[in-house]
């Protein structure tokens, strides 16, 4: 089959890839039986495709509040100065934070979206405290509180 100029993926690679993003431990023979190819077949298209990069990370998605962190916020921040070294280093800064789960550097009012995990607002206050405060050029950050998180990892259509 041949492969796509646009992406330089075929239909069974786009198969492939909706499989594995509902379960990544999914077996290859099951894979395989699924779509018409051979064990073999599929895992040399899933190495490439981790070769590639087109499969970013094989991750479980835990449940936040089984483990103690039940509050996921969503925080807009805005840069007091937007040099580029300056958003380097904010950039830097969201990168490190292990709380910090998923950072998106935007248009429009805000510079920044944060999806933040914490286990409670106390923690949440400490986090303020070194990410907009003590870390610099942040003019100013809104937060929201997550009520219900009804949808966060949804499978990306291919």
């Amino acid at each position: 089959m041949a492969r796509t100029l646009a992406t330089g993926l075929d239909a069974f690679d786009l198969k492939i890839l909706q499989l594995v993003q509902q379960n990544n431990q999914t077996p290859q023979r099951v894979i395989a039986e699924k779509i018409g190819l051979s064990p073999p077949a599929v895992a040399r298209r899933l190495q490439h495709l981790r070769d590639a990069r087109v499969i970013r990370s094989d991750i479980s998605v835990l449940d936040e509040a089984a483990i103690g962190r039940p509050l996921t916020i969503i925080v807009h921040v805005a840069a007091d100065n937007e040099r580029l070294d300056l958003l380097d280093g904010m950039k830097d800064r969201f990168n490190r934070c292990p709380q910090v789960q998923q950072c998106y550097y935007v248009t429009g009012e805000m510079d920044f979206v944060l999806i933040v995990n914490v286990r409670d607002m106390a923690e949440y206050n400490e986090l303020t405290r070194a990410l907009f405060f003590e870390g610099g050029n942040v003019r100013s950050f809104r937060t929201c509180v997550s009520m219900e998180n009804v949808k966060t990892y949804g499978p990306i259509p291919v």
